[in-house]
C-alpha cells in the first residue's frame, strides 16, 4: 500500500510532466493550495487557474526532494528545491512544504518559500 510519501512523490511527477489534469486527480475537489505570501486558492477550478498559466510558461519543470518526513497522522512534509524553465530563465526555488491528506487526495497544500527572491529571478 502506498504511503502519503508516495502520493506526494506521484503528485511532483504530476508536476514534472506539467499535467494540470493529473495534479488535480491527486487533489480533493476542495483541496487548498497556498503558496505563503500570495492568495489561497481553494477548489479545483481555482487551483487550475493559479497554476495553469505557470505551467504554459514552463518549459521544463524539476522538483528535487532533499528531504521527506510523513508525520504519524499522514501529513508529509517536504525541503526541495523547485526548477522552473521559462525561456531563456531558469528559476530555482528553495521550498519547505506541507501536504495533508482526506483519504488518498491531498486537500491541503502549502509551501513556504523566499517570495522576494522568486521575484528577482523572475524580473
Amino acid at each position: 500500500m502506498a504511503s502519503n510519501s508516495d502520493r506526494v512523490k506521484d503528485f511532483i511527477a504530476a508536476w514534472e510532466a506539467r499535467d494540470i489534469e493529473s495534479i488535480l486527480a491527486r487533489m480533493t475537489p476542495d483541496a487548498t493550495y497556498l503558496n505563503v505570501g500570495l492568495s489561497e486558492a481553494k477548489g479545483h477550478d481555482a487551483i487550475r487557474a493559479t497554476v495553469t498559466p505557470f505551467l504554459l510558461a514552463a518549459t521544463a519543470v524539476r522538483w528535487t526532494i532533499t528531504h521527506i518526513a510523513e508525520t504519524p497522522d499522514g501529513v508529509v512534509l517536504t525541503e526541495r528545491v523547485d526548477v522552473f524553465v521559462m525561456g531563456e530563465k531558469t528559476l530555482s526555488v528553495p521550498v519547505m512544504g506541507a501536504f495533508e491528506f482526506h483519504g488518498d487526495l491531498i486537500s491541503a497544500w502549502r509551501d513556504y518559500f523566499d517570495l522576494p527572491g522568486f521575484q528577482a529571478q523572475m524580473a
